[in-house]
């Protein structure tokens, strides 16, 4: 179905970046899905772009910092310093020449209002004018995700789909059939209860179902591994990545048959 694969690039082990990225290279994978902030103590995140290229892989998307995602909404500064982070995320995926970035809105415990759409439709508006897509991400957010999918109407704004929340959060609702059409990023990770970020095929997932209906979409990006080394204290940096490489494959392969 898709011959490129990335992953997100800090996969639970503490290495050096340059390392980092010499070994995503090496275990075969063509792109990295980057973290883009100081939080998580990444100070130097804003030199990753130019040592992911130097290691010979493109940057697929930036995953703008969740831990202000439920401030959106609010109105006072919280909320303004919020939006403010995410229009600067769009300004440095222009500048960082990185065509995507991936967005938590509030859960749902923080209900939407007109002052967050506000806030969402002058990111969608920045996004235009850089040229940047903004992929908002399913988490425990549907009622959220819903009202701004419907209301914002721009081709800036789309869908990151993580298989892996919506199997935890809502199994039952076909969310690729309501957003597929805006497709703009993948996460694709495992799941049992509430343990995530496996690698694929260690959980309770169908992969077979999951990729049909990715390859039903119209999304033209990469198979995008979201995985961290939770529970695989067992495998080295690069056993760890030459097995996320491998069932990449295997899900890449599954897609193919499918759409044939």
């Amino acid at each position: 179905m898709i011959l490129i694969i990335t992953i997100y690039d800090w996969f639970g082990y503490e290495l050096p970046i340059k390392e980092r990225y010499r070994l995503i290279k090496e275990a075969g994978f063509d792109g990295v899905l980057l973290w883009w902030s100081e939080y998580l103590d990444r100070n130097d995140y804003r030199n990753g772009p130019q040592i992911v290229r130097e290691a010979g892989l493109f940057i697929e998307n930036i995953h703008a910092p969740f831990q202000v995602q439920n401030d959106l909404w609010l109105d006072n500064l919280d909320g303004e310093a919020s939006t403010d982070c995410y229009l600067q995320c769009v300004t440095d995926c222009a500048e960082f020449e990185i065509p995507t970035m991936v967005v938590h809105l509030p859960d749902e415990g923080n209900p939407y209002n007109k002052l967050g759409l506000y806030r969402i439709k002058r990111i969608a508006e920045k996004a235009e004018q850089f040229g940047v897509n903004v992929a908002l991400e399913n988490l425990r957010n549907l009622s959220n995700l819903t009202y701004v999918m419907e209301q914002v109407d721009s081709l800036r704004i789309g869908f990151c789909y993580d298989c892996a929340h919506h199997n935890r959060y809502y199994p039952d609702n076909d969310l690729l059939s309501m957003y597929g059409s805006r497709l703009m990023a993948l996460h694709l990770h495992d799941n049992f209860g509430n343990a995530t970020h496996r690698l694929p095929f260690d959980g309770t997932i169908d992969w077979f179902t999951t990729m049909k209906k990715i390859a039903e979409t119209d999304y033209a990006g990469a198979i995008a591994i979201e995985v961290m080394n939770w529970g695989y204290i067992d495998l080295s940096a690069e056993e760890f990545l030459q097995e996320a490489f491998e069932r990449a494959k295997r899900l890449d392969l599954l897609g193919t048959v499918i759409e044939e």
